[in-house]
């Protein structure tokens, strides 16, 4: 299975009006070599880069959906914060508690 999946809002596969929603996270110290939470969600500016354990790499910038599964490091590309919405339950829940 690849660790990273992206996917861009400029070509949706369906439209929505869900609920507003605001989730503001902050990474913490996880104590591993890698961040073992799964992500889905979407970037609405700045980038990410995220680097898996399996080696894939991709560059995540405003408009992009992602899903990163467990096992993989992440930065902030440039000088503009990443503001992001992050819709996996589990981790919106408990990232940075």
């Amino acid at each position: 299975m690849a660790g990273i999946t992206t996917k861009s809002f400029s070509s949706p596969d369906e439209t929505r009006s869900p609920d507003k929603t605001k989730s503001e996270i902050i990474k913490p110290l996880v104590g591993t070599d890698s961040c073992q939470a799964r992500h889905l969600g979407t970037v609405v500016s700045g980038s990410l880069t995220v680097k898996h354990d399996d080696g894939s790499q991709v560059t995540l910038v405003a408009g992009d959906a992602y899903l990163i599964e467990p096992g993989h490091d992440a930065w902030v590309e440039g000088n503009e914060p990443l503001v992001g919405y992050e819709f996996e339950s589990k981790t919106a829940e408990s990232f940075a508690r």
